[in-house]
C-alpha cells in the first residue's frame, strides 16, 4: 500500500497539474499528427460512422480499379468494331467492282481473293484479345471464338464462345452492359445482318463468275454494313458510360475520405485554442502554487 505524504489539498493540485500537463500533450500530439481519433477510445460515439463511411471508401476504390480494367477492354473493342467498319467498306468497295459487269472471270477471281483476304482480317479482330481474354468471346473468354481456314467453301468455323453476361459495377450500385460477342458482331443469326455470310456470298459469286449472284451479294451489303454500325455505336454507348461512371466513383472518393477527414482528423483551430486555454491554466497554477506561504518546523520554534 502506498501512502502519500501530500496532504489533501497538494494532492489535489498536482492531480490537476497533471491533468492539465495530459491534456497538453493531446493537444501537442493533436496539432502534430493532424489526427484527432487515433484510437477507437478517443471518441467512441464517431467510430461506428467512421467505420461505415471507411468501409464505402474500400467499396469505391475497388469499383474504381475495376472500371479502370474494364474501360481498357470497352475501348479496345470499339477499336475492333471501328476497324470491322473501315474493313467492310473496302468489301463493299471491291463488290462495286465486280458488280459492273465489266469483269473478266479473271479479276473476279482476284477480287475474291482479295475479300477473303479481309474476311480473314475480320476473324482476326473478332479473336482479339486484351490481357490474355478473348473480349468478343462472351463469357468463355479463355476460347478463341473463330479459326479461320482459307482450304474450306466456308472459311469462318461455328462460334466457339458463349453468351455475354458482363456487366460493369457503378459506384451507386447500378450495373450497364460492355460486351457484345463476335457472334452478335460478325455472325449474326440473321443472314441479312451476318458480316461472314455476306462476305462469303459475294466470295462464291465472284469465284463462279456469277454476274447475277455478284450483283445480289453485293445489294445485300448496305444492310449488312448498317447492322456493324449499330454494333459499333454499343461500344460508343459503353465508352460514354464508363467514363460517367468513372467520374461517379471519383467524385464518390473525395466526398468519403472528407468525410473520413471530419470524423478523423484534428480541427486545428479548435485544437490551438485548447491548447492556448490549457498552457495558461497551467502558467496560472504554477503561480498561484508558487505564491503559497511556505512554513517549516523552525518557523513555529521561533
Amino acid at each position: 500500500m502506498i501512502i502519500s505524504a501530500l496532504n489533501s489539498a497538494n494532492q489535489q493540485f498536482v492531480n490537476n497539474l497533471n491533468g492539465i500537463t495530459q491534456e497538453l500533450n493531446t493537444d501537442e500530439l493533436n496539432i502534430s499528427s493532424g489526427v484527432d481519433m487515433r484510437n477507437l477510445s478517443d471518441n467512441p460515439d464517431q467510430v461506428s460512422s467512421l467505420l461505415q463511411v471507411r468501409a464505402q471508401l474500400s467499396a469505391t476504390q475497388q469499383v474504381s480499379t475495376n472500371l479502370g480494367i474494364v474501360t481498357t477492354e470497352v475501348n479496345t473493342g470499339q477499336s475492333s468494331l471501328q476497324s470491322a467498319v473501315q474493313l467492310f467498306d473496302q468489301v463493299q468497295t471491291l463488290a462495286a467492282e465486280g458488280a459492273t459487269g465489266t469483269q473478266t472471270a479473271s479479276a473476279n477471281s482476284g477480287l475474291a481473293t482479295q475479300i477473303q483476304s479481309i474476311e480473314q482480317q475480320m476473324v482476326g479482330l473478332a479473336n482479339t484479345q486484351v490481357n490474355g481474354r478473348y473480349i468478343f468471346a462472351g463469357d468463355s473468354d479463355q476460347t478463341q471464338p473463330y479459326i479461320f481456314d482459307s482450304t474450306q467453301t466456308d472459311p469462318v468455323s461455328a462460334y466457339q464462345g458463349s453468351d455475354s453476361t458482363r456487366v460493369a459495377l457503378t459506384a451507386n450500385g447500378t450495373t450497364f452492359p460492355i460486351a457484345l460477342t463476335a457472334q452478335q458482331i460478325f455472325d449474326s443469326s440473321d443472314p441479312t445482318t451476318n458480316v461472314f455470310t455476306s462476305i462469303n456470298n459475294l466470295v462464291t459469286a465472284l469465284n463462279n463468275n456469277d454476274q447475277t449472284g455478284v450483283e445480289t451479294a453485293q445489294s445485300a451489303l448496305s444492310g449488312v454494313a448498317t447492322y456493324l454500325n449499330e454494333q459499333l455505336a454499343f461500344y460508343g454507348n459503353a465508352q460514354d458510360n464508363m467514363q460517367a461512371a468513372t467520374t461517379q466513383a471519383q467524385t464518390q472518393t473525395t466526398q468519403l475520405q472528407t468525410q473520413i477527414g471530419n470524423l478523423q482528423d484534428t480541427d486545428m483551430t479548435a485544437a490551438i485554442t485548447d491548447m492556448t486555454q490549457t498552457q495558461t491554466q497551467e502558467q496560472a497554477a504554477l503561480g498561484a502554487e508558487a505564491a503559497i506561504p511556505r512554513q517549516t518546523l523552525f518557523d513555529y520554534l521561533a
